[in-house]
């Protein structure tokens, strides 16, 4: 059985691996970690949760134990398409280099860029960026990338999602070509295979799972659900949600909800949070801050339920994560597979649930021609429409007790949105019962009628029998629109 000692990483590296409790090293990490020390260029090709970052950080703490950094010139780069992976990798690094030398920065965004200048100018062997922060750096004429040895590019599918493409080209076009390049995807999509031939040397491909292909130790199923009415499609998909995870019980220690939208991401969790699920989003748009006190809660254990957009789908290593929920159906088929990607890790098992819209099923049909396997339906909690229709009338008398509660919100904005929804609802079947308790007491078209003043443009008729005035607009018209009527008539 090979080991890391066997790799020929830095006995210092080894020592610290040991010491953060890993003995054996992945398929991944055993075929990329020698070829990097051999100074080759890697290209890694492995599913989620394979242990790719160590893959390339601890061949990267061999090389560059002996060397020192000048200032503004980093030694190595490692760029990554989000603020929390990147500062993932930062804390692998830490955890791996304890016993050695070596100093690194980060460079995210929603940080002072003072702060991150003052790294740079002491000299950094390892930089760890996004792409756009990166840039920001280098345009204000605070990077140099000309002493750049060894390059690394993680999640490089991500990066295409996500737009970085442009900027991931310019940015080897600023390193030396002599530097070694690390390339970790997931998947290879033509854009990426295209960057790979492109600056890449002869890589050495290591690839230990097929394609897009969901973990083994995942329990996956699929819920359809369909809408009693369009306008109650997102509450009965939230109560759904709230009886599967009621279904799971205990099993479910945590989870993760995804969704495609940054603002249902908040929506959804203001609704497990008003349930009394204990439950935080997080997605681009909080500061980073707030996302950095809500991931250490989740992974803290002080966080049940972390309500996510695709920020969260792609490289964050969270143990013991038992539960993903996807509230939304992906619209990238690739995605899904790294959604559920944050269960089951490190050989641990764990279970994916997915709620289906009717709207939604060519979306589903698209995964599992990926993936290469129908996922199994499973019967919803809530079963009939009448029954989800019971849940939502729960709801509302549920929020209607909430409201006779003390609240310290202004002009009753307080009150509930679907106490709001049946007080419409109640009106609207009013307005039609008044409306048509008017149409059974007027008068028929055929009986004769007696001559009345002439009130307005829709008032008397013509000699064909029409009325002159515009239909259904009544006699309330204001005074300078009936005018321009009243002007055509008398012609």
């Amino acid at each position: 059985m090979t080991t890391f000692n066997d790799l020929g990483l830095d006995p210092k590296v080894v020592r610290a691996v040991t010491e953060a409790g890993y003995e054996t090293p992945t398929p991944i990490q055993a075929g990329a970690i020698p070829a990097a020390l051999q100074g080759r260029d890697v290209l890694g090709i492995a599913q989620t949760g394979t242990g790719k970052t160590a893959s390339f950080t601890l061949p990267m703490i061999t090389l560059l134990a002996k060397g020192r950094a000048r200032a503004r010139m980093p030694r190595s780069l490692v760029l990554c398409p989000t603020r929390e992976l990147a500062a993932q990798v930062a804390e692998n690094f830490d955890t791996y280099a304890q016993h050695v030398k070596l100093t690194k920065a980060l460079l995210i965004g929603g940080v002072s860029f003072k702060e991150q200048d003052t790294l740079i100018d002491k000299g950094v062997d390892v930089l760890i960026a996004t792409p756009g922060r990166l840039l920001d750096h280098f345009e204000r004429g605070k990077l140099l990338l000309t002493g750049v040895q060894i390059m690394v590019v993680d999640e490089a599918d991500r990066m295409l999602d996500m737009g970085f493409i442009p900027d991931i080209e310019r940015i080897f076009s600023l390193t030396p070509f002599t530097r070694q390049t690390l390339f970790f995807s997931a998947t290879m999509a033509p854009e990426i295979e295209r960057i790979t031939n492109t600056f890449l040397s002869a890589p050495e491909r290591v690839e230990v799972a097929r394609q897009a292909t969901a973990s083994e130790t995942i329990t996956q199923e699929v819920v359809m659900v369909r809408a009693s009415r369009r306008d109650k499609a997102a509450s009965e998909k939230r109560a759904v949600l709230r009886a599967l995870i009621d279904r799971e019980g205990t099993a479910c220690k945590n989870a993760i909800v995804f969704c495609n939208r940054k603002t249902e991401v908040d929506i959804v969790a203001k609704s497990l949070a008003k349930y009394g699920y204990d439950a935080a989003p997080i997605h681009g748009d909080l500061e980073q801050s707030q996302r950095t006190r809500t991931l250490d809660s989740f992974r803290a254990g002080t966080l049940r339920f972390l309500v996510a957009s695709d920020v969260a789908a792609r490289g964050l290593d969270i143990p013991d994560v038992s539960h993903v929920f996807n509230f939304d159906v992906p619209t990238h088929s690739e995605d899904y597979v790294h959604r559920i990607g944050r269960t089951g890790r490190a050989g641990k098992s764990g279970k994916a649930i997915m709620i289906c819209s009717t709207s939604d099923e060519k979306y589903l049909g698209f995964i599992e021609k990926l993936i290469a396997k129908d996922i199994p339906r499973a019967e919803n909690p809530l079963g009939t429409t009448e029954s989800r229709q019971a849940v939502d009338s729960a709801d509302v008398e549920a929020a209607s007790e909430n409201e006779k509660k003390p609240r310290r919100s202004r002009g009753g904005r307080g009150r509930s949105k679907m106490a709001d929804a049946s007080a419409n609802e109640t009106q609207a079947v009013a307005e039609k019962s008044e409306t048509e308790a008017s149409v059974a007491e007027a008068p028929a078209q055929d009986a004769p009628r007696e001559e009345a003043p002439r009130r307005g443009p829709s008032a008397g008729r013509s000699a064909r029998g029409r009325e002159d005035g515009p239909v259904g607009l009544g006699d309330h018209l204001p005074s300078f629109i009936a005018k321009s009527f009243e002007e055509r008539m008398s012609r």
